[in-house]
């Protein structure tokens, strides 16, 4: 039997192809708005250090899941202006700044 190199290591591919591509070409064309969100998160974890508040703390205070406060820490996440007014209420932290 003459297996060549593809077939080898087509044994250990996995079964779902890989979505690197895709997850690349996302990141590049959302740069902007994931800019954003890094920020925000950077901001976040910071008041919730300064103040001693967990994950699972600022998901009661924010009545989401843990989940959900998780990807916004990752600074991944596309943030509506609802869920940034919660965060802001509960962290007593200014995140939008609009100038007149």
């Amino acid at each position: 039997m003459t297996d060549t190199i593809a077939d080898r290591l087509s044994q250990y591919a996995p079964p779902t192809p890989s979505r690197w591509r895709e997850e690349a070409e996302s990141r590049l064309t959302n740069r902007k708005w994931l800019r954003y969100s890094q920020d925000i998160a950077l901001k976040v974890l910071d008041r919730m250090e300064e103040i001693g508040l967990s994950a699972e703390d600022l998901a009661q205070k924010l009545e989401c899941s843990v989940q959900t406060v998780s990807k916004i820490l990752q600074g991944c996440e596309n943030l509506t202006l609802d869920t940034i007014s919660k965060i802001e209420a509960a962290l007593q932290l200014n995140i939008m700044h609009l100038d007149d």
